[in-house]
This record gives structure tokens, sequence and C-alpha cells, in this order.
């Protein structure tokens, strides 16, 4: 279980259109033998914008986004209940550690206990799905399945928990109510505080760039919001597939995003330049940006930069704001 905060929007209606999907996540992570890190971390996500943080050292749950501070006057002891929750968590999940490792006979070195759990709702149908997944050292753990109200163990080591879990029809039945009733009902509020943040759409700039002469040509989008998009080369209006290298989309300092494809060029003759184009598309979105590959465009050692967003390339971070 490798629990990545994987910023994954799914469905976005641009022009005035709202999201169709909303998603809340939260991920908590507890160590062991991990010198100079909190014990305990957990952090919640709405649309995969990081909204509450807490950890064992500032034993204290702070607000990410400045929408999140108007909870309070909704709800004055928000925080501080939020708080207590993440306390009791802490203690529960420092102890999960110590027992599973003592299951699997392994009481030394770096251990980690993770979380992942949260609901998605579609706003449109009112389709809501909840997920719940546990994870040990990096693997898959054990996790709840909704529909059929079961836990599922991913390894031997896990079985013992499962019993206890499926016995348990208390559980199963405030876990039921908690990802069909309470948790889509709290991301309906969080959505609604952080309407103006989360619904908004923002372009990207689109840059060609390439290392040296004989290096792929690497077209790179940054800026864009939301970060449901995408990237390709194409040949006289045809999508190419081959000999296509295409990075993963990365997150901006601002909360915007970044992304990038790379075109091969030694088998492209300089006369046939003229046929290969870069094309950017935000999902829904009827027009893309179009970018022509042409020698006169191309940026090389990250110079004659206009964009204000650090982006990776050749994976090394360049800073836009002290280009030439």
């Amino acid at each position: 279980y490798k629990c990545q905060v994987v910023i994954d929007l799914v469905f976005v209606c641009m022009r005035g259109c709202s999201i169709v999907i909303h998603t809340l996540r939260y991920f908590y992570t507890a160590s062991s033998g991990v010198p100079n890190f909190p014990e305990f971390v957990g952090v919640g996500l709405v649309d995969e914008v990081q909204m509450i943080h807490y950890d064992s050292n500032t034993k204290r749950t702070e607000p990410k986004q400045d929408w999140m501070k108007k909870v309070t006057a909704d709800d004055p002891q928000y925080w501080e209940r939020q708080t207590g929750k993440f306390v009791d968590k802490q203690q529960i999940y420092k102890a999960e550690i110590e027992i599973i490792k003592r299951r699997i006979n392994k009481t030394g070195g770096v251990h980690t206990y993770q979380t992942m759990y949260g609901c998605d709702w579609d706003d449109e149908t009112g389709d809501v799905n909840g997920f719940l997944r546990l994870g040990y050292d990096g693997e898959d753990f054990i996790s709840f399945d909704l529909k059929e109200e079961t836990w599922i163990a991913a390894k031997p080591e896990s079985v013992i928990t499962k019993h206890k879990f499926n016995n348990n029809k208390g559980l199963k039945a405030q876990l039921k109510q908690y990802y069909t009733q309470l948790c889509p009902d709290r991301l309906k509020n969080y959505v609604n505080y952080g309407r103006s943040s989360l619904l908004r759409t923002e372009l990207p700039s689109v840059s060609l760039l390439q290392k040296n002469p004989s290096s792929p040509v690497s077209c790179h989008a940054t800026g864009f919001y939301p970060n449901r998009a995408t990237l390709i080369w194409r040949k006289d209006q045809y999508d190419l597939h081959e000999n296509m290298d295409h990075g993963e989309i990365l997150p901006n300092h601002d909360g915007s995003f970044q992304m990038s494809v790379d075109l091969d060029l030694s088998s492209v003759k300089p006369e046939d330049w003229g046929r290969y184009e870069c094309v950017f598309r935000l999902s829904g979105m009827k027009d893309g940006i179009i970018t022509r590959l042409d020698k006169d465009r191309i940026r090389s050692n990250g110079k004659n930069c206009q964009s204000s967003h650090p982006y990776l390339y050749e994976n090394k971070k360049v800073d836009c704001d002290v280009c030439n």
C-alpha cells in the first residue's frame, strides 16, 4: 500500500459548469523509528486540495486553505473537535503499530501504518461512494468493501484483523452510515465553503523546451487548474503514441499544476517540423491550446522563460523568475 496523495480530480466541466465528481480524502500516517519526523500526521483534502493538517509535534489541527476558516462561523468548536479526534487517532495508531510489529515479529527498524479513507460525490446524479484502505510498511494490509460490507485481507498477517472486524456488526453499521451519509454531507459543506477556489479554471502557459539540439523537444504546460488535463503531440492532426515520454501531472507552489510530454526528433526531418504540434486540453474544454513545432519557439537551458512557475526539466527544478 503506497499512501500517495495522487492528484486525480475525476471529471471536470469547464466554462461555467461545476465539477461533476467531488472527493473528500483523509490520509493518516503513523511511524515508528523515523528520526526527526512526527509519530503521527493527518491531512484532509477536498477535490485533492489539502484543507486541514495535524501532526503529533504541534498537536493542533490547522486550516491549509483560507476558505476553511469559514467553518468556524457555522461550527465554533470545529477545530477543537478535530484536534481531539486526531489526538485519539494518534494513540490508536501508535498501539496498532506495536501490535502488528509483534505479530510479524519485526520490532526493530522503521515501520509505518497508514490509512486512506473518504468518499466521492457526484453532484449531478447524487451518487456517493466510500473507500477505506489501510497499509503497513508501504504495502496493502486490509480494506473495507462498502458495497459488500466486508473486510478484505491483503496479507496473511491481516487475516486476524479481518475476522475481528467482520465479526463486529456495530463497526460495519457505523462505517456504512459514515460513508453513505456523514462523509458526503461534510464533503458538500466543504465544497460550498471553497466554491470560488475549487471550481475555478486556469489555463496554462505552454513552452517548447530542449536541453541541446540532439535532445527530445519537451512540450511543457504550467499554471493550469484543475489537474484533469491532457497534453499530446500530433502529426498531421493525428495523435502520436510511439516515441512519446509522458510526464506525470505535478503541483506548483501556488496550487496550479504542470505537465510535459517529450517528442523524439531523431527520425523527424527538418522539412517536416511544421507537421507536428503540441495540444493541451483541459477536460470538458472543446478547444485546446495548440503549439506548433517551430525551432524559433524552442527554449534551451531554461532561458527566455516567461512563466512565473518553477518547472521540472531533466529532473531539475528551473525557476523561470530568474531566466532572461
